[in-house]
């Protein structure tokens, strides 16, 4: 019996045409991709969660691909972040798991990024808002890319569920003029410039 027991899914983009200011050349997208999964450990602890980081691998590459794809293909993503909302029968460990299981996928998906994949979690009930941070996928110390994604579902998660996301973004913010280093002189080669 398979660890990873699906509810529901959710594809979300938007749009960012302007804030405030002129409207950008390029529209900013920003899109999330969230799995809303059983716990097979609510209520209880468990000693080894690596088994379930193991078996979540693979929903992480779909909702990469999914997401990817949305936004014009992994060419187009220029920001990253992951997040995870456990149920109230969990615990944050239980969220923990994503970290590899979907921050390695999205690696993979868009062509090994080297950039540290930002990340947030929390304990919660149906409908908590969690904002993932976004950063840089090439470079962490971009400063225009530095965002945020929302992730909610309605009626997710419940007490023994855990609501996964992956966030990507086309671009940095719109009006970003605060200086630091620049996409363009961005060198890739550790994660950092």
């Amino acid at each position: 019996m398979s660890l990873v027991a699906i509810r529901k899914t959710q594809l979300s983009i938007e749009t960012i045409l302007h804030e405030r200011g002129p409207a950008a050349a390029t529209p900013l997208r920003v899109g999330t991709a969230l799995a809303v999964v059983a716990n097979p450990y609510a209520g209880r602890y468990e000693p080894d969660l690596l088994p379930f980081m193991q078996a979540l691998r693979e929903l992480g590459r779909d909702l990469s691909r999914q997401l990817a794809d949305a936004l014009g293909g992994a060419a187009s993503v220029e920001a990253y972040g992951k997040g995870a909302i456990v149920g109230e029968d969990g615990e944050l460990e239980h969220g923990a798991v994503w970290h590899e299981a979907g921050g390695w996928a999205m690696r993979e998906v868009l062509g090994e990024r080297k950039a540290i994949v930002p990340a947030a979690k929390t304990i919660g009930h149906a409908g908590t808002r969690l904002m993932i941070p976004l950063g840089h996928t090439q470079a962490a110390f971009v400063r225009s890319h530095f965002g945020v994604a929302e992730m909610t579902l309605w009626d997710a998660p419940r007490r023994d569920e855990i609501l996964f996301g992956l966030a990507m973004a086309t671009g940095g913010r719109v009006h970003a003029r605060l200086g630091g280093l620049a996409a363009r002189d961005v060198q890739g080669r550790d994660g950092l410039r």
